[in-house]
């Protein structure tokens, strides 16, 4: 599982410190250099197609570590074991 973590990582997308709700539309904008209103409108409108929008956007919450590198799924399975 450290591997997979660690590549997560590598993949330089974070949580942004402009958060609604779990900073991920915030790590996206930072990311590709937007602001972040475009990419919070991008998402509603996301929503408004049929498919797993929210289900990615926890996926997303739980596997992007925050500004900290602490990833929270990671931080939870640890606590576990």
């Amino acid at each position: 599982m450290n591997k997979f973590f660690s590549i997560v990582r590598g993949m330089g997308l974070k949580r942004g410190p402009q958060r609604w709700l779990g900073g991920v539309c915030g790590g996206v904008a930072a990311k590709l250099n937007v602001d972040v209103a475009y990419v919070r409108v991008g998402y509603l409108l996301f929503c408004l197609l049929p498919g797993p929008a929210v289900v990615i956007y926890v996926v997303a919450w739980l596997l992007l570590p925050n500004q900290s590198g602490t990833i929270a799924l990671e931080s939870f399975l640890n606590r576990r074991s």
